[in-house]
């Protein structure tokens, strides 16, 4: 919809007066206008500024313009003139710019590569349009290359390379096997944003020969191939011990472990990298990352949050993408890759440049001969565009100069123009990422008024629909445009008209009493021109009676009624259709007038049926279902709530009241009850529903009492026993007229916000109440106590009014009255307010401190006299503080501490005070607007109390039978300290606590040496202070007397006697043996622990060995003869894997590693069971696996 503007008589001259200077005005084309309006060029159509072509078709270079005379065209090619003429393989299409290369037939595509602008030139100036960069597309081929087969173990990452060839434009890459399949991409395996393909991690299942990149060149619709690429990835667990020995891991595709690893990142590299995008591009970020198990990617804004309608994540998370990128976007983003193992993340920082953009493009300029005007060209960018103009195509500053105008950087202004400052301009917006250029025309015409709508056109518009009426106009100078209503009519300037700006007027809700004859006038100081319209009021088609849902048997006959009530003026006609197209051209479809009748009805009958009622001006319809079914016993009614009641009608319309009727719906088996009625305003409310009043069922009339100034509509719902009904449709319009409001505002109080003022305030009138237009309210105040008549001021519908020159805390009576254009509402009633606060005037006195104990004093104070609080006494504020020392003071500044006590109170306490100290407080008293005076101070000091702990306690110097103590004294002493004491006792080795003993120690102490104390003993000291207040809290330490030397090195000594270290030896020399007797005894015996397991779960791939292959007799380890399976190879470190058998060396040790002393002994067979084993009983005595053992020796 155009942008509209009320009438109005101030601003309408401003308005005209900032289109002639900045406004655009097109010239209507309008066939009889343009037979002598002349116009300069402009450019309606052209190529790209990026025009890519398709070499196998001829090249087609648009350049469009209009203008009168119509404009001639000319090209330039490279910055020189390109004379189309010369080559027979160009021609420009007749009455146009484009041209037309004809390369089909011969020549090349290349030969006609370069820089092509066009210009259109009349004699009102010339157009110019961009410079079109024309480039043939390119699809070249792939080079040859013989790839290697790729083989690497499970579990390695691996990057297939693309490298697609460089064409024109960018082609694009996607990756598929040799059955045209594209690869199946996830988590683990995806294509980067480079066209190379991506493995987290490899498994056997990737395993293939054909790995092939494809590259699409859209532009000419081609695909070329790279070489397959064949990827095998193996399994380090399935190689024989052969393979192994002689392959070593520096042999495979890359050297990384196939072990589970945390991530890493394939791209991009390094921890940080930065990222360039211009404005309104998509910015996309990657990462991809390798890592077992497979990584997953993550996003975040270091420094904001990522937009929440313009990011998309791609590739399974590892890309970003943020579209409409602008500069807000700038800042670091970064990429987190995280497994199990662990997480790494890259820093991204982005910077958005941007390519020139329009704030705002030049605009054509019509101006009549002595006229000012203006254009203006702004444009942004990353880095700042320069701004360049050019007149007619040629650079300004060389351009035939004009004495009426003058360039003032982005604007050119224009100052008593004449017919020779007729020009076309072009504005260039410039920098490093691109260009824009704008033209805009300088028409100097001296038109008088012209109205291009036909004379005497008719409008018709249903009511309460909105009524256009059209006035397309044209003039230079810009004309004004007023509307009269009637031959003697006055222009239309109330709410209800809006003028648009190409003329037109619109009546939003248009009424019956909005027929008649419009006049439209447009006025220029060249002239004056007028045309009437004419409109009519036509009342809306509706459908009274609308079929209704039917449920008929096969065979019968059904009926459904669409009753119509249209405009008299107008023709109705009334169609049936059946599912939303025609009824079937069958006889047993008959329509008359009202009914439409099926007769013998089938099954095919049923379904939606629509009575459709059409005028000249508008459309209803309205819809039933029909069912058709088997014949059945006639059924019970149905009871249901009313239908809805209809044709509703106004009459007998007063001022203050209107009678409403209706025609009741079905009452479905339920006799209606009464009637509800509803009335919306649509002026003040539009949209809510309000209850007017109730009828009972047996009335379909009711006489409505109404307010002034209402829009009113109605709507009925119909009640019975089962419910209420829907509502029915809404009645017309009823606009009652304006009267005197009939009551007040409420909620009216002063208060003052300054000493001097008084500020009213109260609750305004909603629209409903106003009960007319200019809705005001009369403002009366005088004060309590005095013999001044009332002051009066009238102001507007605001909620607010402040008295100022008032004197401080006054009380006032007040009154608020509404008023409007018709007159007054009724005597308000009276409230009391007060003047605004000032700061109270006189301090508390006899101010005096009881302290009650170290940390609590009572203050009393007297009241001071209520004159002088000058406000609402809010109580009395005592403020106290600390004295400090000299040297605290300098440190720090005074911490003062505040307690408010309500209303009038005369006394508070003090609590949380320290002990022993000094302190000073003064009282105020507080009123709304702030404190008054302080009292004098007075200073009072508390008693002593408990000391805090110690500040430390240290033990020092420990000997065989003395500890030093050392300690720091109490942070907080809260008196004078008189002793300290120190209880300390021993604790022997199974923490028992020996006796206590209390010693008493100076307070000017703060170091204490115990002696005589008992040597590698363990003792607990408890420490505290003591004032004449009391013992304070304790600090605790432990501490231990050194060993005796003597007992120290005897102890050594046994541990370095060399018959100590030969018992030892031979003690393991001993166990051994027995061990190896043991092992051969159960292996001669039949049937042993490890034997009956293996009986029970034999395992297929353990056979018997044979005598003569010189191993143990009935028992073997079938491995050393067969290939190695998964997890069963020993690996080098020669630790044995528990795999087949449940009873080895493994189940004895703390892991599965064997560990050997320095000579070269085996350890890890004799360590103890595993914790969580140790309930198996007997198992633990079993001996194990002999063989397994063996190896762990080998």
């Amino acid at each position: 919809m155009p942008k509209k503007k009320h009438l109005s008589a101030g601003r309408v001259p401003l308005i005209l007066f900032l289109c002639q200077m900045i406004s655009a005005l097109d010239v209507p084309l309008d066939p009889k206008l343009l037979e002598d309006l002349v116009q300069p060029p402009t450019i309606t159509q052209q190529s790209p500024k990026d025009y890519i072509i398709d070499p196998r078709e001829n090249i087609v270079i648009q350049c469009e313009a209009k203008g009168k005379p119509p404009p001639s065209f000319s090209w330039t090619r490279n910055g020189t003139h390109f004379d189309i003429d010369k080559d027979p393989l160009i021609t420009m299409k007749p009455g146009s710019g484009t041209l037309i290369i004809n390369i089909m037939s011969e020549g090349k595509a290349e030969t006609y590569e370069g820089i092509y602008q066009c210009t259109a030139r009349n004699e009102r100036g010339a157009a110019i349009s961009n410079n079109i960069i024309v480039r043939p597309s390119r699809s070249p081929l792939w080079t040859k290359e013989k790839l290697k087969p790729i083989i690497l173990p499970s579990g390695q990452s691996l990057i297939l390379s693309c490298r697609p060839p460089i064409g024109l434009p960018p082609a694009i890459i996607f990756w598929m096997d040799n059955s045209f399949q594209r690869l199946p991409q996830s988590e683990r395996v995806s294509q980067g944003l480079n066209g190379d393909l991506y493995f987290s991690n490899v498994l056997p299942e990737d395993t293939r020969d054909d790995y092939i990149c494809y590259a699409r060149f859209n532009h000419t619709q081609t695909i070329q191939q790279k070489q397959p690429i064949s990827l095998k990835v193996i399994l380090v667990d399935e190689l024989n011990d052969t393979t192994a020995a002689n392959l070593s891991d520096t042999e495979f595709y890359g050297a990384k472990s196939n072990r589970e690893r945390p991530p890493t990142f394939l791209t991009p590299e390094g921890n940080a990298s930065n990222k360039e995008e211009l404005r309104g591009n998509v910015l996309s970020l990657e990462c991809i990352a390798e890592g077992l198990p497979t990584p997953l990617i993550y996003w975040i804004k270091e420094d904001g949050i990522l937009p929440i309608n313009r990011t998309f994540y791609r590739n399974f998370q590892k890309t970003l993408q943020i579209i409409q990128v602008s500069e807000a976007d700038s800042g670091n983003y970064q990429c987190i890759a995280k497994n199990a193992l662990g997480a790494i993340h890259h820093t991204i920082s982005v910077t958005v440049k941007a390519a020139p953009y329009w704030i705002m493009a030049p605009q054509n300029l019509v101006l009549s001969p002595g006229e000012d005007g203006a254009l203006i060209c702004r444009a942004n960018g990353n880095p700042k565009p320069r701004i360049s103009w050019l007149s007619n195509g040629v650079p300004i500053e060389i351009a035939p100069h004009d004495p009426s105008r003058k360039i003032n950087g982005d604007t050119i202004i224009f100052s008593n123009v004449q017919e020779r400052s007729s020009a076309v301009y072009q504005c260039n917006a410039s920098n490093e990422y691109g260009y824009l250029l704008g033209n805009a025309f300088v028409n100097v015409l001296a038109e008088p008024p012209r109205i291009l709508t036909s004379a005497n056109t008719l409008y018709q518009v249903i009511a309460n629909r909105p009524a256009l009426l059209d006035c397309a106009f044209f003039g230079s100078p810009l004309p004004t445009i007023e509307w009269f209503k009637g031959a003697k009519g006055s222009a239309l300037r109330e709410d209800i008209y809006v003028l648009h700006e190409n003329g037109t007027l619109e009546i939003p809700v248009a009424q019956k009493d909005s027929t008649g004859t419009y006049t439209c006038v447009a006025r220029n100081k060249l002239g004056m021109a007028k045309n009437e319209v004419h409109l009519e009021i036509k009342d809306p088609t509706r459908i009274i009676k609308q079929p209704e849902y039917a449920v008929v048997q096969r065979g019968s006959t059904v009926s459904f009624e669409c009753k119509v009530k249209h405009d008299h003026t107008l023709i109705s006609t009334v169609i049936w259709l059946k599912d939303n197209g025609e009824l079937p051209s069958e006889g047993r479809f008959t329509i008359d007038k009202d009914h439409l009748e099926v007769a013998d009805v089938s099954d095919s009958d049923g379904g939606t049926y629509t009575c459709v009622a059409n005028t000249t001006l508008d459309s209803v319809s309205a819809s039933a279902v029909l069912s058709v079914v088997a014949p059945t016993p006639t059924p019970a009614p149905i009871y249901d709530v009313p239908n809805p009641p209809f044709d509703l009608e106004l009459t007998d319309q007063l001022d203050k009241s209107v009678q409403l009727s209706w025609t009741p719906g079905d009452d479905n088996n339920s006799p209606i009850t009464k009637f509800i009625i509803e009335y919306e305003d649509a002026m003040h409310e539009a949209g809510l529903w309000h209850y007017q009043a109730e009828v009972p069922g047996t009335q379909t009339t009711a006489q409505l009492k109404l307010s002034p100034y209402v829009n009113y509509s109605f709507r009925v719902m119909a009640e019975n026993s089962l419910g209420r009904s829907l509502p029915s449709e809404t009645s017309e319009q009823y606009f009652t007229k304006a009267a005197e409001p009939d009551k007040n505002p409420m909620t009216v109080e002063g208060l003052g916000s300054e000493p001097d003022n008084l500020v009213i305030t109260w609750q305004p009138l909603n629209g409903f109440e106003s009960n007319g237009p200019g809705l005001q309210y009369k403002v009366s105040w005088r004060q309590k106590d005095g013999d001044d008549e009332w002051t009066s001021v009238v102001v507007a519908n605001v909620s607010k009014y402040i008295v100022s020159g008032t004197p401080t805390f006054v009380p006032y009576l007040i009154k608020v009255q509404a008023l409007n254009d018709v007159g007054f509402a009724p005597e308000p009633a009276v409230v009391m307010g007060h003047s605004g606060e000032d700061l109270p005037m006189v301090a508390p006195g006899n101010v005096h401190v009881n302290v009650v104990n170290s940390t609590l004093a009572e203050v009393h104070w007297d009241p001071v006299p209520l004159k002088s609080v000058r406000g609402h006494l809010q109580g009395y504020r005592i403020y106290y503080w600390k004295a400090q020392s000299s040297s605290k003071r300098n440190r720090r500044h005074i911490e003062k501490k505040i307690l408010t006590f309500q209303g009038s109170k005369t006394h508070g306490m003090l609590p949380g005070l320290e002990p022993f100290s000094h302190y000073t407080l003064h009282v105020r008293v507080v009123n709304g607007k702030g404190e008054g005076p302080a009292s004098p101070t007075r200073v009072f000091h508390t008693p002593e109390g408990v000391p805090s702990a110690p500040s430390s306690l240290k033990i020092v110097n420990p000997t065989l039978d003395s500890l030093t103590l050392e300690w720091d004294p109490p942070s907080h002493p809260n008196g004078i300290l008189t002793e300290y004491t120190l209880k300390y006792q021993p604790i022997n080795s199974t923490h028992e606590l020996g006796p206590l003993v209390d010693l008493k120690i100076p307070a000017n102490k703060t170091r204490w040496t115990l002696k005589n104390l008992n040597f590698s003993t363990r003792y607990k000291f408890y420490f505290y202070a003591q004032t004449s207040a009391g013992s304070g809290s304790q600090i605790t330490e432990e501490a231990v007397t050194i060993m005796d030397e003597a007992m120290a090195s005897r102890q050594v000594d046994i541990a370095t006697q060399g018959w100590f270290i030969g018992l030892m030896c031979a003690v393991a020399l001993l166990i051994l043996i027995l061990l190896i007797v043991c092992f051969i005894r159960r292996n001669k015996g039949g049937k042993y622990p490890v034997k009956e397991k293996e009986d029970a779960h034999a395992d297929p791939e353990i056979q018997p060995m044979k005598e003569d292959d010189g191993t143990f007799g009935e028992y073997s380890d079938a491995e050393d003869h067969k290939p190695l399976k998964k997890g069963s190879r020993t690996p080098s470190d020669r630790t044995v894997k528990k795999e087949d058998s449940d009873d080895s060396l493994v189940d004895y040790g703390e892991g599965v590693n064997g560990q050997f002393n320095e000579d070269g002994s085996f350890i890890g067979q004799y360590s103890g069971k595993k914790e969580k084993e140790p309930a198996e009983g007997n198992e633990s005595s079993e001996a194990p696996s002999p063989v397994n053992a063996m190896n762990s020796f080998v």
